[in-house]
C-alpha cells in the first residue's frame, strides 16, 4: 500500500497524522525523562539511606559481630545496587531521551518540507485551474456575443426598411465577434490542455513522490520508536548481571552470619580474667559470750585475742560484686589498670603493637637519612650533610620516646601475664629488636592486686621501687665517662635528667636495651638514651674510680 497512490486526495488528513506521529514521540519521550528521573531520585535515596546507617567510626568502634559486618556488607552491596540504578538512568538519558529528541527536531524539519512542496504543487494546479477557467468563461463570452451579433445582423438583412450601410455594419459586428470567439476558442482548448496536463502530473507524479516521502519519514519514525523501546528494554537489561551479582553478594552475607562466633566475640570482649567470688565466711560476733559446755553452737574457729580474722575482711572488700548495679566508672588511667585483667592486657598489646610500628617507621626513617648523609658526605656537590644532622637528632629522639614508651607498656603487660622476672631482666618487646631494663618503668606503671575495688585511685609512685637498683650500701664504681650530645628530659621513672654537653660518670655499659647507667657529680644515678652520649671508657682495671 503506497499513501501517493491510495491517499492521493488525503493531504489534509495526512498532514494531521503526521503531526500527531511527531506529538507522539515527543510524549514518549517524555514519559523516558520522567522514569530516569524516577531512577535518580530512587538512586539518591537509596545512597542516602546506606550513608545514614553506615556512619563514619573510629577504628576501635568497628564492630566485629558476624551479625554487624554482614549488615554492613549488604549496605555496601546496597550501594553498588544504587550506583547501577544511576548507570539506567544515565543510559535512558543519553542513549534514548536524548537520541529521541534529536530525532523529533529532524521529523519536524523533514516533515515541514515535504508539507511545503505538496502546497506549492496545490497552488500550481490551482493557478493552472484558474487560467483555464477564465479562458473558458471568456470563450463563452465571445460566443454569446457572437450569437447576439449574427442575430442583429439576420434581423437587418431580412428588414427591408435597413439601409445598406446599418446591413454592412452589422456584418462587419458579425465577422468581428465570431473571429474573437474563435480565438477565445483556441486560447480555451490550450489552457484546458495544459491544464488537464498539469493535473495529471500533479496527482501521478508530484503528489504521490511527496505522500510516498511522508510516508517514508512516518514509517522511519514507527521504526526509530521500536528501536528505543528495546534501547529502553536493554539499560534495565545490561545492568542485570551486576545487581544479581549484588543480590548474591547480600545472600552471602546473610550466610555468614554466626551466632556461635558472635557468642565468642562478646566472651572474648567482656571476659575480666577475675575468678569467680568465694563464699563468704561465717562471722561469729557470739565468741566473747560465756557458754557452758552443754550448749550447742556452730563451731566457728577462733582467734587470737577474740577478733574476726583480718582474711575475712580483706575478703568483704575484694569480693564485692556488680551483679545487678551499675558499677561505678573508673577514671581512665595511662597504664589501663582501671580495666580488668585480660580486657588491659589485649589493650597494652595493641598500643604495644601500634607502638613498634612507628618505631619502625622512624628506624627506617633514620637509616634512609644516614645513607643520604653518606651520600652527601661522598659527593659535597649534592647536598650538605650537615643539613641532614637536625632531622636525624630529631629521628632519633622520638625513637628513645618511643621505645621509652614500648618499655613501660612492656612493664605493665609483664605485671599483667604474671611474668616478672628478676629486676634485671630485659624483656624485647614483639616486633622491634630492641629493650630496656627491667623496673625501670614509669609512675604510671604502679598496679595493684586488687581488681574488685569499689573505687580506684590513680596509682601512684613507690618511693622505694628502685631502691635495690640506686640505694646500693656501696656505689657502683666509675668505668667511664660521656658527655651528653643532646638534651634528655629524664620524664620516666629510673632515668635521669642531663643537659646538653653535661658530662657524666658511666657505671655501667649499655646491655643491648640502647640505655647507659650514669651518675651525676652530685650522686644522683639513672638511665639514659645510649645514642644521647658520646661515652669513653676508662682502660683501668675494673672497680677502679676515675674523675674525670
Amino acid at each position: 500500500m503506497s499513501w501517493g497512490t491510495d491517499l492521493w486526495d488525503q493531504f489534509e488528513n495526512l498532514d494531521k497524522h503526521t503531526q500527531w506521529g511527531i506529538d507522539f514521540l515527543e510524549r514518549y519521550a517524555k514519559f523516558v525523562k520522567e522514569r530516569l528521573e524516577i531512577e535518580q531520585v530512587y538512586a539518591k535515596q537509596l545512597r542516602s539511606l546506606v550513608k545514614k546507617y553506615c556512619p563514619k567510626r573510629a577504628k576501635e568502634d568497628e564492630p566485629r559481630f558476624t551479625s554487624c559486618l554482614s549488615f554492613y556488607s549488604i549496605l555496601n552491596e546496597l550501594n553498588d545496587y544504587a550506583g547501577q540504578r544511576e548507570v539506567v538512568a544515565e543510559e535512558m538519558g543519553h542513549k534514548v531521551y536524548g537520541e529521541l529528541m534529536r530525532y523529533s527536531q529532524d521529523l519536524k524539519a523533514e516533515r515541514k518540507h515535504h508539507l511545503q512542496e505538496g502546497r506549492k504543487t496545490q497552488q500550481y494546479l490551482d493557478q493552472c485551474w484558474k487560467h483555464m477557467d477564465n479562458s473558458k468563461k471568456k470563450f463563452e463570452r465571445e460566443c454569446k456575443e457572437a450569437e447576439k451579433s449574427q442575430m442583429i445582423y439576420d434581423r437587418l438583412d431580412n428588414d427591408i426598411n435597413a439601409t445598406k450601410s446599418e446591413v454592412e455594419k452589422a456584418k462587419s459586428q458579425l465577422y468581428l465577434r465570431q473571429h474573437m470567439a474563435e480565438e477565445s476558442k483556441n486560447e480555451y482548448a490550450a489552457q484546458l490542455q495544459n491544464f488537464n496536463a498539469e493535473q495529471w502530473k500533479h496527482f501521478n507524479v508530484a503528489i504521490p513522490q511527496i505522500f510516498k516521502n511522508l510516508q517514508d519519514m512516518d514509517e522511519r519514525r514507527t521504526v526509530k520508536l521500536g528501536e528505543t523501546y528495546r534501547s529502553f528494554a536493554d539499560v534495565e537489561r545490561r545492568v542485570i548481571p551486576i545487581i544479581s551479582k549484588c543480590l548474591e553478594g547480600m545472600v552471602t552475607a546473610a550466610k555468614n552470619v554466626d551466632e556461635r562466633r558472635d557468642s565468642g566475640i562478646v566472651v572474648e570482649s567482656f571476659k575480666s580474667g577475675f575468678e569467680p567470688p568465694a563464699d563468704f565466711p561465717f562471722e561469729d560476733f557470739s565468741q566473747n559470750i560465756q557458754r557452758t559446755g552443754s550448749d550447742s553452737t556452730i563451731g566457728t574457729p577462733k582467734t587470737e585475742g577474740g577478733k574476726p580474722d583480718p582474711k575475712h575482711a580483706i575478703s568483704r572488700t575484694k569480693n564485692k560484686l556488680w551483679l545487678f548495679g551499675k558499677k561505678p566508672k573508673a577514671p581512665t588511667l595511662e597504664d589501663l589498670s582501671h580495666l580488668p585483667p585480660e580486657q588491659r592486657r589485649k589493650k597494652l598489646q595493641q598500643r604495644i603493637d601500634e607502638l613498634n610500628k612507628e618505631l619502625q617507621k622512624e628506624m627506617d626513617q633514620r637509616d634512609a637519612l644516614n645513607k643520604m648523609k653518606d651520600v652527601y658526605e661522598k659527593n659535597p656537590q649534592m647536598g650538605d650533610p650537615g643539613s641532614l644532622q637536625p632531622k636525624i637528632s630529631e629521628t632519633i629522639c622520638n625513637m628513645e620516646k618511643l621505645r621509652s614508651e614500648i618499655h613501660k607498656n612492656e612493664s605493665w603487660l609483664a605485671e599483667v601475664e604474671g611474668k616478672h622476672g628478676s629486676r634485671g631482666e630485659r624483656r624485647p618487646s614483639a616486633d622491634v629488636n630492641h629493650h630496656t631494663p627491667h623496673g625501670r618503668e614509669s609512675p604510671e606503671g604502679s598496679y595493684t592486686d586488687d581488681h574488685s575495688q569499689e573505687h580506684r585511685s590513680p596509682p601512684q609512685p613507690d618511693p622505694h621501687e628502685f631502691d635495690d637498683e640506686f640505694d646500693d650500701d656501696d656505689p657502683l664504681p666509675a668505668i667511664g665517662h660521656c658527655k651528653a650530645l643532646y638534651s634528655f628530659d629524664g620524664s620516666n621513672e629510673g632515668t635521669l635528667i642531663m643537659n646538653e654537653n653535661e658530662v657524666l660518670y658511666v657505671i655501667e655499659e649499655d646491655k643491648g636495651d640502647g640505655w647507659t647507667r650514669v651518675r651525676k657529680n652530685s650522686g644522683v644515678e639513672g638511665y639514659v638514651p645510649t645514642s644521647y652520649v658520646e661515652i669513653t671508657l676508662e682502660k683501668n682495671s675494673k672497680g677502679a674510680v676515675t674523675y674525670i
